[in-house]
């Protein structure tokens, strides 16, 4: 079981919360308004915080010196943001995402090393996927037959600096492109994973489950 901060407790933040819960994790949610906890089912067995979520004293109340990831989930872009820059360069926490308004202010927020959601396009599990990368892999696309599923990689931290083939033998997968400071890009032999990239691969269906716990696991290293 892991803890999990989430700031913002409006549809998309409860959505959250509770998909974690029922997963089994601890939950602390964060929000201004006392109100808004309302939207927590009768029984939530979470934390709930009334504060400021990039105030550091509400995230300690929060728990996020314990956090395996972190998600800012407010209705503002700027609060969201900074919040996020809080949890990671304060409390080092490894797993954050941040929900914006505004699609044009991610590539600046990825050179940051903040992952983003943009909300014209967001969806709770879109960012399940980027706080549980070892469980959530989904598929994009299904081939007619359904045996192959181009999906959505998010591997180790340590894999940043390997060669995507490197990647491809150690998980039998082959990566379709890249998206690298939203954009897409198609690997060479020479192309390396990079922070913040997201890998895009043809993966057999039965295989997912494995596939996403070999890439959720440092690279094995040849003496």
């Amino acid at each position: 079981m892991a803890h999990f901060v989430i700031m913002g407790c409006g549809r998309v933040g409860a959505t959250l919360a509770h998909t974690l819960e029922d997963s089994g994790h601890s939950v602390a949610i964060i929000d201004q308004d006392e109100r808004a906890f309302r939207r927590l089912r009768t029984g939530f067995g979470g934390r709930k915080i009334t504060g400021v979520g990039f105030d550091q004293d509400t995230l300690k109340q929060a728990g996020i010196e314990e956090a395996y990831a972190f998600a800012a989930v407010s209705s503002g872009d700027n609060s969201n943001i900074l919040a996020t820059r809080v949890a990671r360069e304060t409390f080092h926490v490894e797993h954050v995402v941040a929900r914006i308004y505004d699609p044009g202010r991610a590539e600046i927020y990825q050179r940051l090393g903040i992952p983003t959601v943009a909300a014209v396009r967001w969806s709770a599990d879109q960012v399940l996927r980027r706080i549980l990368p070892e469980t959530a892999i989904k598929g994009d696309f299904r081939e007619p037959s359904g045996r192959l599923l181009l999906c959505e990689l998010s591997p180790n931290a340590q894999w940043i600096g390997c060669h995507l083939v490197d990647m491809e033998k150690a998980a039998n997968v082959r990566v379709a492109y890249l998206t690298r400071f939203g954009e897409g890009i198609l690997p060479g032999p020479d192309t390396s994973y990079q922070q913040d990239d997201t890998v895009h691969a043809m993966v057999a269906s039965a295989r997912v489950t494995e596939v996403a716990r070999i890439l959720a696991a440092a690279p094995v290293k040849e003496f």
